[in-house]
């Protein structure tokens, strides 16, 4: 059904609904041409039941296109034109799958192939080949889109005024004696095509620049040199040594066009396409990504190696030479797709053993630059080091997205460091409890989240669910979280491996949890919020560990995923992939206690066992070895620092418990403080009230399951007074405790 208010025009039928499809079909529907967007998966799903979010600099909106999940659910009609917009690796099997579908062309039936244009928007040079074994009428594109796709129905596009530009021609007409697919000679005065012009006409309705070319196929090999990095970008992360080997990816790939007889259309100089219209710009809260193997790599997709780098390797191979750059970085990103690696997952040295595998000695920075220094109009081959598609204008130059293109002026920064003062983050008075007196945030309520998430400077979020005896973190991640949020996996990444005296979740490795982090996408300087369905009980544990390791802007969302679902806000499925970070962690920025010291703050400070009573009190061990609680230690469940919604109680009522257990005196009087539970997790949520009460505390991270497992140490049962007189200074409890004292096994 054609939608209230379309052109008569035609239906343009988009297969394909991330990054470059959704963008031209979110256009195409605004400037009143139909458009059907085919997509599948989870990106199938939140379209129908949400529409597409479409993020533009003027502003984020929802678009409600018409939307199929296959040929079988659309109807195809005689104006209609068949848009490619998947990757290349899954081309051949699109195009089979469309090709022979009945159109009614006036009465009588007709196939797809016979009597539909189709617009070919991917990279590589193979797909034309694979369109003209079946369409008549193939249109071929160079894309130049600065979107990029990592969530379901989501893209951002922050190109403007114009959202993107194409080059655009028919594929197999070329002049006489030329090869009707790969490049040939520059044709001056092409002939007019009605149905590429009538593609071009719409698509600049649609607010693209459109140049229409007779020569594609050389401009699509040019095209190509500048996607030969975006694995590179995907793999490493940015340095001379990566913009090296991005070099030795041209050249390589240029002797083997010669070798094959193929010209490439130098796009910096025998350019045409006016792109001063298409600036690309910062959207608040949205920073941009890297290229279009980067984002489906970060999306955990198939990536199209095979046609970018293994176009380069094909060709060498049927000409009777090597190309070995090209080889081996199709060669990882294939093994990086297969085994899960996060973007940017690959180190310098393994770069170096490719290069120096093939032959090459990495080049100076100064070399690197001089062989990529070119002016005008560009694909540059220096900012293909960097990834991605670059079009330069005068002297500007910015990075951004799918197919990237920069041009003129930049709209702002993105990624500037929060404020990490109290006031940061504005006057919500449970937020800003501990703020107000100068100390570091706790606490974030829902509503001042949602708010952050749309400013400059978004915080990262981490959903750490977990609970003991519940395996199922990441699927209920993956089955709704806050949106944006990076699934982190309590055992695996904010603990070492456990055994023994060291516990069920000793503390990690430095060097392991800044692995971790920069997994996460955190960044220096970026703020953190931590989120979990329990009240913050486990998402505390990352709070802590962040701060110990150095981190000092880290806040829990108080009331959990409960508040912020009661609060309306929307959630997202599947799973988010960040960009890789840089933070550098560094150990010891809050105290801790081992098995000596909590057993002498015990007897000399206050020392809170943040599990349930039962347990304290030795009734019942459902994990460790030995039930019971350390000697000298105050019975102070954590469950009891939360109101009855799952929110934490306020500065004053937190203030009051933890005095009436003894931790609370004033300044002059105060005992240190030590917390510990039953494997140093829901302790860091003890530790964290204690923090909104103004009250410093060290956490023993082996807890109960670190003790217990030590034969040596003595074991308390039965209840105690939270207030008592100060103790020798022993490793032991006197009998004034009153129950006794169990020093066996």
């Amino acid at each position: 059904m054609r939608k209230e208010g379309s052109a008569i025009s035609g239906r343009y039928v988009v297969i394909g609904a991330g990054a470059v499809g959704a963008t031209v079909a979110a256009q195409l529907d605004g400037a009143g041409i139909a458009v059907v967007a085919v997509a599948r998966g989870a990106n199938l799903e939140v379209l129908r039941s949400q529409g597409l979010r479409y993020i533009r600099p003027d502003g984020d909106r929802r678009v409600a296109l018409e939307v199929a999940g296959g040929p079988d659910e659309v109807d195809l009609r005689a104006d209609d034109v068949l848009v490619l917009a998947s990757k290349s690796q899954d081309s051949e099997a699109l195009l089979q799958q469309w090709a022979w579908r009945p159109v009614d062309v006036h009465g009588s039936v007709r196939t797809a192939a016979e009597v539909l244009p189709v617009l070919l928007l991917q990279n590589g040079l193979d797909n034309a080949r694979t369109a003209l074994r079946r369409f008549a009428t193939v249109i071929d594109a160079v894309v130049i889109i600065p979107s990029s796709h990592l969530r379901p129905a989501e893209v951002i596009s922050p190109g403007a005024p114009i959202a993107g530009a194409f080059y655009l021609g028919r594929a197999g007409r070329v002049p006489r004696g030329s090869d009707p697919v790969e490049p040939g000679p520059t044709v001056t005065n092409p002939v007019v095509d009605p149905a590429v012009e009538r593609v071009a006409a719409e698509l600049r309705r649609a607010s693209f620049a459109v140049q229409v070319v007779a020569d594609i196929a050389r401009w699509k090999a040019g095209k190509l040199l500048g996607n030969l990095a975006y694995n590179l970008d995907a793999l490493y992360a940015p340095s001379e040594l990566r913009d090296t080997a991005s070099a030795a990816l041209v050249d390589e790939a240029r002797a083997v066009f010669a070798a094959a007889g193929i010209e490439a259309a130098d796009v910096q100089t025998d350019g045409g396409l006016d792109l001063s219209q298409l600036v690309v710009h910062d959207i608040p809260g949205h920073q941009r990504q890297g290229s279009s193997t980067w984002q489906s790599l970060a999306r955990g997709g198939s990536v199209e190696s095979d046609f970018l780098n293994g176009e380069i390797v094909l060709l060498a191979r049927l000409h009777g030479l090597d190309a070995p750059v090209n080889a081996g970085v199709q060669q990882r990103i294939a093994t990086a797709s297969l085994t899960g690696t996060p973007p940017g997952g690959l180190g310098q040295a393994d770069l170096a053993a490719l290069l120096a595998s093939a032959g090459h000695a990495p080049a100076s920075a100064g070399e690197a630059a001089g062989a990529t220094d070119k002016p005008s109009v560009a694909f540059s081959e220096q900012s293909i080091a960097e990834g991605e598609d670059i079009v330069t204008v005068g002297e500007s130059t910015v990075t951004a997205g799918e197919h990237t293109g920069t041009i003129g002026e930049t709209g702002g920064t993105v990624g500037e460091p929060a404020d990490q003062s109290g006031s940061r983050h504005g006057d919500s008075d449970r937020s800003n409890q501990s703020g107000r007196s100068g100390r570091p945030v706790v606490l974030v309520d829902a509503k001042q989240l949602h708010d952050e998430l749309s400013s400059a400077a978004p915080p990262l979020l981490l959903d750490v669910r977990w609970a003991l005896g519940d395996p199922h973190g990441r699927e209920h991640h993956r089955d709704g979280h806050l949106p944006g949020a990076v699934y982190v996996d309590l055992d695996t990444e904010l603990a070492a491996t456990p055994g023994g005296t060291a516990g069920r979740h000793p503390l990690p490795d430095i060097a392991a949890l800044q692995r971790s982090a920069r997994a996460w996408g955190l960044t220096a300087g970026r703020p953190v919020v931590v989120y979990d369905d329990n009240g913050g009980q486990s998402a505390a544990r990352a709070w802590w560990l962040l701060r110990w390791a150095g981190v000092t802007d880290v806040r829990i969302l108080d009331g959990a995923l409960t508040a912020w679902r009661e609060a309306g806000f929307p959630l997202e499925t599947g799973e988010t992939v960040p960009a890789p970070g840089d933070v550098e962690l560094t150990a010891g920025h809050l105290p801790v206690l081992d098995a000596d010291a909590a057993a002498h703050l015990a007897g000399t400070g206050v020392l809170l066992d943040a599990r349930a009573p039962e347990r304290y009190r030795g009734e019942v061990e459902p994990v460790d070895p030995r039930a019971g609680h350390i000697p000298g230690a105050v019975s102070a469940p954590t469950g009891e620092n939360l109101d009855g919604g799952g929110r934490f109680l306020s500065e004053d009522l937190l203030r009051a418990r933890f005095t009436a257990l003894g931790a609370g005196a004033s300044a002059g009087d105060a005992r240190p403080v030590g917390v510990y539970c039953g494997s140093g997790v829901t302790a860091a949520h003890q530790i964290a009230a204690l923090a909104v009460a103004g009250i410093d505390a060290a956490l023993f991270p082996g807890s109960w399951s670190a003790w217990s497992s030590d034969p040596t140490r003595p074991v308390a049962t039965g209840e105690r007074s939270p207030v008592r007189a100060e103790q020798p200074d022993d490793h032991r409890a006197t009998g004034s405790e009153g129950p006794p004292v169990d020093s066996q096994p």
